[in-house]
């Protein structure tokens, strides 16, 4: 028997801030409308009725970086479009969590080999937490991968981490490498 057995009545719990701020984090997840291609019909089917989002506490949709945690990158990410994507990413709220939606995103798609102007893979841009493959991913994917998303928010520390600074890639396949600042 332990110290605080007997102590608290039946319907009392007792948890961490830690654990209270990740299951609040979990259970309300705003995700950025954002979509570059044809998997973004398939992130609207799976906000739709049909699948359901809001019962993962992720169905607002949110118009503006400043308001969202959640960026789901679905399709196509072009050499034009990466530095709007990096721009995106970095006008959200830490803690900011990122999926890549679809093969394009992920590694380039059918455009890998002879696509001059597709980025090969989002993770290139901005730091990527969960991959959704698939040509395009069916709406429960994406739903495994919200929940995957969840997961990784329960797991969390409130310690502060340290960040990574990405590079922007370019036309000729080089990034160039930001300087940190101090």
């Amino acid at each position: 028997m332990t110290w605080i057995d007997g102590r608290f009545e039946e319907n009392v719990i007792t948890t961490s801030l830690e654990q209270g701020m990740n299951w609040a984090r979990q259970s309300s997840i705003w995700p950025m409308t954002f979509g570059l291609a044809c998997c973004a019909i398939e992130m609207m089917a799976t906000g739709a009725s049909r699948y359901d989002l809001d019962r993962f506490g992720a169905g607002a949709f949110r118009a503006s970086p400043r308001q969202a945690d959640l960026m789901i990158v679905a399709g196509t990410v072009t050499y034009k479009m990466a530095s709007r994507v990096r721009r995106l990413y970095e006008q959200m709220p830490d803690p900011k969590y990122v999926i890549a939606m679809g093969a394009c995103t992920v590694g380039g798609g059918p455009y890998f080999k002879w696509g001059y102007h597709v980025v090969k893979g989002v993770d290139l841009v901005v730091p990527v937490d969960v991959y959704v493959p698939g040509c395009p991913p069916r709406p429960e994917a994406l739903l495994e991968g919200i929940m995957r998303i969840q997961d990784k928010i329960k797991a969390r520390r409130i310690a502060k981490d340290s960040q990574e600074v990405l590079p922007v890639p370019h036309h000729s396949g080089m990034a160039d490498i930001p300087e940190l600042v101090s």
